[in-house]
């Protein structure tokens, strides 16, 4: 079959209206008005410059080497919610200015999305009012956007998402990266339409959500799989990082059998988390260091959920508030192959959509939380004062640190245990040379 090219907006649209399924555009065409691909239609190549919203697929569509720009509040790659099947709509080696928003919803009963090197280099979807609420907190939509919004449970998008990508140090996308969801209830857990993720790998990620400084109910992601996603395997091949208030780096509500995270995590925001697990979730490998910045930013976090096996490079957060690792359900094994180090204080922190004081603590097991094995290769270390550098409300079954203990802080505890908690530490070298070894009831 031939391919058409064209280099205008009337030739693209006679191409369209005579029938032409391959298309290639040469060069840049600007002044696009909303372009509909009809079903089956290919697009390739070259540049579309839209004054407003950008290209809207239907079904069997495949868009490939193309450049798609329009303003950075405006969705750039959208698809038509009144066709009842989208086939596959595939996406490769595509770069957007404006958002990427794919979702079943209107009419749309199945369908399947392949994406391969898409980069999201400008979008803002802070005016986004869609969005999914959970544990206390609503969740901003990605600069990259897959979400079944179905309510009914049959309706099911398979997808497979490589290589995407957002932002750029200099200019992170406003509002998440890179988000994958189903459809959830106002508690975050899934009651609906689902994505059936194959695989999502990830290129470097830059997001700020521009969440105005204390604001409880409000969040964003760096890299976010939502509830009512079913992913194989999460695969973090570049570095991720956000700059703003509550902005996670990385984040799960969704079912995820394996995410392996193979370069930096970073945050620089208050409230930001490293990685935040409300989902479920079989193995979780983190291979580059965590750092987080910032009042009340986390190095990790277990709130809700499962969570079966944990690996982490090295963990440092900065800043009051900042607690290290903090687990508040079920984690049979923690292993952390460097340093877990916090500086800093009390500080107010965002916690379930409440903001509240906690502790700059490096190891915190809740009343609620029960950690199998931990293991710790380098030191765990605080610095701020009076803080415990291991709180355990919780029990741990055994735990061994290469290194030592270490509260620096004027005041510091080294290891606190809750009442009738008979965790065995005595393998372990403890220092607090401005505080207490050890305290317990």
């Amino acid at each position: 079959m031939s391919r058409t090219k064209v280099e205008s907006v009337a030739q693209l649209n006679e191409a369209l209206v005579a029938g032409a399924t391959d298309i290639e555009v040469a060069g840049t065409i600007s002044g696009m008005p909303s372009l509909t691909l009809p079903p089956g239609v290919a697009l390739r190549g070259g540049e579309l410059v839209f004054g407003a919203k950008g290209l809207r697929l239907t079904s069997d569509n495949t868009i490939e080497d193309l450049t798609v720009r329009t303003s950075t509040h405006e969705l750039a790659i959208y698809n038509d919610p009144t066709v009842t099947d989208l086939g596959t709509l595939r996406l490769r080696n595509i770069t957007c200015h404006g958002q990427v928003y794919l979702s079943a919803e209107g009419s749309i009963r199945a369908g399947r999305v392949e994406a391969d090197g898409v980069h999201v280099a400008e979008a803002d979807t802070r005016g986004r009012t869609a969005r999914p609420a959970g544990f206390g907190v609503e969740a901003m939509q990605g600069a990259f956007t897959l979400w079944n919004r179905q309510p009914d449970a049959t309706v099911v998008l398979g997808a497979r998402l490589e290589n995407i990508s957002a932002g750029s140090a200099g200019s992170p996308v406003r509002g998440g990266g890179v988000f994958v969801g189903g459809h959830g209830d106002s508690a975050g857990k899934g009651d609906g339409g689902t994505v059936e993720l194959e695989l999502l790998s990830t290129g470097d990620v830059f997001s700020d959500g521009g969440i105005a400084p204390g604001t409880p109910d409000l969040i964003s992601g760096g890299v976010f799989i939502i509830s009512g996603a079913r992913a194989e395997l999460v695969l973090n091949l570049g570095t991720t990082t956000t700059y703003g208030q509550n902005d996670m780096v990385l984040d799960n509500w969704g079912q995820v059998e394996e995410w392996t995270a193979k370069a930096p995590v970073t945050s620089h925001g208050p409230s930001g988390i490293g990685f935040v697990n409300f989902g479920d979730i079989g193995v979780l490998k983190v291979e580059a260091p965590i750092k987080t910045t910032g009042l009340g930013a986390r190095g990790f976090n277990v709130y809700d959920g499962s969570l079966n096996e944990a690996t982490f490079e090295s963990i440092t957060t900065t800043g009051d508030g900042s607690v290290g690792v903090q687990v508040s359900r079920e984690l049979p094994k923690l292993t952390i192959k460097g340093n877990l180090s916090t500086s800093g204080g009390t500080g107010e922190s965002l916690v379930k959509g409440v903001l509240m004081p906690l502790s700059a603590i490096a190891l915190s097991v809740k009343p609620t939380g029960h950690i199998g094995t931990v293991n710790v290769g380098g030191d765990i270390v605080t610095t701020g004062d009076g803080v415990a550098t291991v709180d355990l409300e919780g029990p741990v079954d055994t735990v061994s640190v290469g290194g030592k203990v270490v509260a620096h802080g004027t005041g510091g505890t080294a290891v606190r245990t809750g009442t009738g908690n008979a965790t065995d530490i005595g393998g372990l070298v403890l220092e607090a040379p401005n505080g207490t070894v050890r305290t317990r009831p």
